[in-house]
């Protein structure tokens, strides 16, 4: 397998269809949402990606076609000010799974990070999803504590409906 990974451009047509078809084959996974992603977020999700400009959107190719997606985010740690970059969405379409497109994908994010002096990256998965969890851990992820406190527990808050 010829694997290429690259930062995706927004403005590219092609890029941005690999994006919507990548990650709605991942959102149409049990492990993601169990469902296609709707009409209108993939109307919105590639302008709503240009719109950040501290996005990391890194595509998989093997032999020429897309096959993985990472949709990374930079944020700041106060605690040790410097940056750190979040894996918010990393995606192996399903008959590329298992050949190491995942792990390349890790290791280019890793890359990154460092190059961009990020004191760590951070990313949430599932707990029933043990194939994740498992090269996650593989590769070095673990359960994150700030000094001696306790195991931080990533919490979320819905808001639906229009921002006024």
């Amino acid at each position: 397998m010829n694997l290429h990974i690259f930062e995706a451009d927004l403005e590219s047509p092609r890029d941005s269809k690999a994006i919507v078809e990548i990650l709605n084959s991942y959102a149409s996974d049990p492990a993601g949402l169990g469902k296609p992603l709707s009409q209108e977020v993939m109307e919105r999700l590639i302008p709503g990606l240009r719109g950040l400009p501290n996005r990391l959107v890194l595509l998989a190719e093997s032999d020429g076609a897309p096959v993985g997606l990472a949709v990374c985010f930079f944020g700041y740690s106060t605690f040790h000010a410097r940056p750190l970059l979040n894996i918010h969405d990393l995606a192996v379409l399903p008959g590329h799974r298992g050949k190491g497109v995942g792990q390349a994908l890790l290791r280019e994010i890793e890359r990154r990070a460092r190059a961009a002096d990020c004191c760590r990256l951070t990313l949430e998965v599932q707990d029933d999803n043990r194939r994740a969890r498992a090269i996650y851990e593989r590769y070095g992820f673990t359960d994150f504590s700030v000094g001696d406190a306790a195991t931080t527990r990533f919490l979320a808050k819905p808001l639906s409906g229009p921002v006024h």
